[in-house]
């Protein structure tokens, strides 16, 4: 097994604890159960996407759940009696729980279930009070500055 050892950055690097126990933890989580199968897209700045394969599952049967910094995606089926003997099941038909780290400001914004596929969007807005400022020298005006989005979007409005 690769381990790395972060202790030498642990030391001199303040506050990041919480990315380091992220990367030694990735390993364990990731070594386990590769059900269901996913993709994660990035869609814009700010935009994000995790689609995953839960063919069979109904809207009931899947519960998604945003904490801090933790999205958690459960399926479960019911027991339905078979109506008949399987000759073979290549369905899966078990249960599961995905784990997602999601990023400082990231929220759900929107779940949908369609064609086997369960799409969940996902959005990060900083707050005002996070946003770089500008401080003027002498003086007690603070102004947020804009990002380079912003002023491209600015200028092709005035074109």
């Amino acid at each position: 097994m690769n381990r790395i050892d972060f202790s030498p950055y642990r030391r001199s690097m303040v506050g990041f604890d919480r990315l380091f126990d992220m990367l030694e933890n990735q390993n364990r989580v990731s070594a386990g159960d590769k059900y269901p199968p996913f993709n994660i897209e990035r869609r814009g700045e700010d935009a994000y996407r995790i689609t995953l394969a839960v063919a069979g599952f109904k809207p009931e049967d899947i519960d998604i759940t945003a904490q801090a910094n933790l999205l958690v995606v459960k399926g479960r089926k019911p027991e339905e009696p078979g109506e008949g003997d399987f000759l073979h099941v290549g369905i899966a038909q078990r249960g599961f729980d995905r784990r997602f780290e999601l990023a400082d400001y990231v929220r759900v914004d929107k779940a949908d279930l369609a064609d086997g596929l369960l799409v969940i969007d996902l959005v990060r807005e900083i707050p005002e009070a996070m946003k770089p400022k500008k401080i003027a020298i002498g003086g007690n005006t603070l102004t947020v500055i804009e990002s380079d989005a912003d002023d491209a979007d600015r200028d092709s409005a005035a074109a």
